[in-house]
């Protein structure tokens, strides 16, 4: 990682979607937990469950230092122009903080989805042209197959692909050049039973085997249908997810890292995914990579 990323991004960072809420009754807890991230060390706050830019406002008033980025934005839920607008209004108050993650989300859960890559080319120029344009190193693309990601090296900073393997990383690596950021995320389960590890793994995973985005990006590292009974093969399971304790998690981190990735996004599962905020777990993580 070159300095300038290094500064940026540090090596490890949290991605949750636990981290924006609608919920007024939970807010005061969640800028707890970011402004604890903040002092733990962490380079990147991810905010995953396609957040809006509004929704990023709160983590970076919580916050004084660390990267806070989208993980990701629909293109198709939020139009380019206003995006670029309000991007450009916080870096009014909070300069050079934020990074908009950008992604196609998939045809299950979007009815307008059509021509993905055609869609993303159009979104990205309607970012370069509008009254506030969103420069290129101030966004990330969710890329996962080969056209999506030299499209990220090309028109933006790097590439955010989400459920992936190290043998992806490095071939995602391959296709973006050696300058371009590559941020993969990993999950995460802290728990030495690899039997209920693995249980909350699968039931994580379930969804994620109902979207071929995933699925065929899967397929093409060598995976079979049938790593996809069952909620998941121990072979899936162990390439995927990092289980078991601190150390674990950091061996597979730097597998990541060896095969090209310039900072890893961690998603600690606990089971309560879309509510849970593991702070214990943040911490434990925090110490294992000598953070802060």
């Amino acid at each position: 990682m070159t300095s300038e990323k290094q500064a940026r991004f540090g090596r490890v960072g949290i991605w949750s979607p636990a981290l924006h809420t609608a919920d007024p009754d939970r807010r005061s807890d969640v800028a707890e937990a970011v402004a604890e991230l903040d002092e733990l060390g962490y380079g990147t706050i991810w905010i995953g469950g396609s957040p809006s830019v509004d929704q990023v406002v709160p983590i970076l008033e919580a916050s004084r230092r660390i990267t806070v980025a989208t993980g990701i934005l629909s293109i198709w839920q939020h139009p380019a122009g206003e995006v670029a607008r309000q991007v450009a209004e916080l870096e009014k108050d909070t300069p050079g903080r934020f990074v908009l993650g950008l992604g196609v989300s998939h045809d299950a859960l979007t009815p307008q989805y059509a021509r993905p890559y055609s869609a993303m080319v159009g979104y990205l120029d309607a970012l370069d042209t509008a009254p506030d344009p969103l420069p290129a190193e101030r966004r990330v693309l969710a890329a996962l197959g080969p056209k999506m990601l030299k499209l990220a090296a090309g028109r933006s900073l790097g590439a955010h692909p989400y459920l992936v393997t190290a043998e992806h990383t490095a071939q995602a690596r391959s296709a973006l050049g050696p300058e371009a950021l590559l941020a993969p995320e990993l999950k995460v389960v802290l728990d030495d039973d690899l039997d209920r590890a693995r249980t909350v793994a699968r039931d994580t995973l379930a969804t994620y085997l109902q979207l071929p985005n995933y699925t065929n990006n899967l397929l093409r590292l060598g995976f079979t249908d049938d790593d996809f009974l069952g909620g998941g093969s121990i072979r899936l399971l162990d390439a995927l997810f990092a289980l078991g304790n601190a150390e674990t998690v950091h061996a597979r981190v730097d597998a990541y890292r060896e095969a090209g990735a310039d900072h890893v996004a961690l998603q600690v599962l606990t089971g309560d995914r879309h509510h849970d905020l593991p702070r214990a777990q943040w911490r434990t993580l925090a110490s294992a990579f000598s953070l802060g």
